[in-house]
């Protein structure tokens, strides 16, 4: 049979399935409106394209025959898909509700993307957001994520994505700890201070350093290790030592003078670095919540960063790139 075909016959299947539904052709003919005459051909035309005799009439009820059995279940099929697909327009067509799931990073939850949550409540006030904190790996399908927030070069093979912001490390110390221990002018200075490092594999202990054609290479020392940020920003709050920090963890201490950059002429090689991505499933259409949480999302941090780089006067200032915009799939009319 060819698909105009199919196509023509569409809506006789979908009678079809309702005359099974209801047990009656006068039935199926008072909820659609029709005559029980205009309901019988309708199933009449049905039998004849496809060759066989789908129902077996009497006077007092319609059995299905074999074949109608098999038939049915595919137009049931069909008609379930059917208002699937009408569910899944009403989406595109409604102002943005619903829940959004969305996996993150640990640090970058709580630090980047917590942050701004309670605005975006309050101004998308029928979209909820479930924050799913968590370093491992997430599979959007098997995991039922909207979302995800990831440190990559670029999506990753079957994902769509747009860039938010770069994430580097920096060396931060409170001004207590350098004024008793001293300011290191060198990487290799280091060597006589208490650092605080991530501590999850022995390479975490060897710091690496940049400043245009240098490179430098020193295996630090320290009494304290942690492997989550929020930890190490409190240690070195407590003049611990000198510590490794991305910059969105140390930014608010470093404009409260709270903290101070150590070594800002080097560059800090650090495996936790990279361009953060929010990534989604790929479509043509993406639903309103996720369309509006994205864009809320990046125009926040945007503003956020560019703000950054006003105070960043003090500070290394290579780092802080934006991302151009991205076009976000259309959303449909």
């Amino acid at each position: 049979m060819s698909t105009n075909s199919t196509i023509n016959l569409m809506r006789e299947m979908a009678i079809f399935a309702k005359v099974v539904e209801t047990g009656s052709f006068s039935e199926t003919a008072r909820q659609l409106a029709a005559t029980p005459s205009a309901i019988s051909r309708s199933v009449a035309k049905l039998e004849k394209a496809l060759g066989t005799r789908l129902l077996q009439r009497t006077t007092r009820k319609l059995r299905l025959s074999e074949s109608g059995q098999e038939v049915y279940a595919h137009c049931l099929n069909m008609m379930e898909a059917a208002q699937e697909i009408m569910a899944v327009s009403g989406n595109f067509s409604r102002e943005p509700q619903g829940i959004i799931r969305v996996s993150v990073p640990k640090a970058v939850g709580r630090f980047v993307v917590h942050p701004h949550i309670a605005a975006f409540l309050v101004q998308y006030p029928k979209v909820d957001v479930n924050l799913r904190l968590d370093d491992r790996y997430v599979d959007l399908i098997d995991d039922q994520v909207d979302l995800a927030i990831r440190i990559t070069d670029q999506p990753p093979p079957g994902l769509m994505g747009r860039r938010l912001l770069n994430i580097w490390h920096m060396l931060c110390a409170t001004p207590e700890y350098l004024a008793e221990h001293g300011t290191p002018q060198h990487p290799h200075d280091l060597k006589t201070h208490s650092c605080i490092y991530l501590g999850e594999e022995p390479g975490d202990s060897r710091w690496k350093f940049s400043q245009g054609n240098k490179v430098a290479t020193v295996n630090i020392h320290g009494r304290y290790a942690a492997n989550h940020t929020g930890v190490r920003l409190d240690a070195v709050l407590q003049h611990i030592g000198i510590g490794s920090l991305p910059y969105f963890t140390a930014k608010h201490a470093l404009q409260q003078g709270r903290l101070v950059q150590v070594l800002p002429d080097w560059s800090f090689k650090a495996n936790y670095t990279g361009e953060l991505w929010i990534l989604y499933p790929p479509t043509r259409h993406l639903p309103p919540k996720l369309r509006v949480f994205i864009e809320f999302l990046a125009e926040r941090l945007r503003k956020e960063i560019t703000s950054d780089k006003m105070e960043a006067k003090n500070l290394t200032t290579n780092h802080y790139e934006l991302p151009e915009a991205e076009k976000l799939p259309e959303t449909e009319k």
